[in-house]
């Protein structure tokens, strides 16, 4: 069984329940649910003029390959109503693969681990949660180590679920 940590998020609609039935989608479609963050509220990163995001950090056991999660989690988001109109922009539904076992994935349309990660506390406050330390395959650093060196400076409130 393959390990896959995943962060979801969104700002649009209801929020909450978005989320929640993301982790449903996932379970059905993707695997079972080894570990889960509390939620974590973060105004927006990237383009700061939209309503903030919650984001929650998962671990799932899954039989699929890389490749066939992306489809997996793309699937989800689409069924969700997810819609790329700008980078960054709003948006009901993200669901990430941050990291796939200690995979190390190059391909035009996977990049694991999440090249992003190292620079984004919404994402790094959730993961640190259910995997302190665990190891970046890449950077040979743990999630705390992460997660105390990342430049950005946006609160990353927790929140009681």
């Amino acid at each position: 069984m393959n390990k896959a940590y995943l962060l979801i998020g969104g700002n649009t609609g209801n929020r909450y329940k978005n989320l929640e039935n993301a982790v449903k989608h996932i379970e059905k479609a993707c695997g079972q649910l080894v570990a889960v963050s509390h939620l974590y509220e973060t105004a927006a990163w990237g383009k700061t003029d939209q309503e903030s995001f919650l984001n929650q950090a998962l671990l799932i056991a899954t039989s699929l390959s890389a490749e066939q999660l992306l489809q997996a989690v793309l699937s989800i988001e689409n069924k969700m109503g997810r819609l790329r109109k700008e980078r960054y922009g709003p948006r009901i539904i993200d669901i990430d693969i941050l990291f796939y076992n200690n995979a190390v994935v190059n391909e035009p349309d996977l990049t694991i681990p999440h090249p992003a990660l190292p620079q984004r506390r919404f994402a790094l406050e959730p993961l640190n949660e259910i995997a302190a330390g665990y190891v970046h395959p890449v950077l040979k650093k743990s999630i705390q180590v992460l997660l105390n060196e990342c430049p950005d400076s946006l609160e990353v409130k927790k929140l009681d679920n």
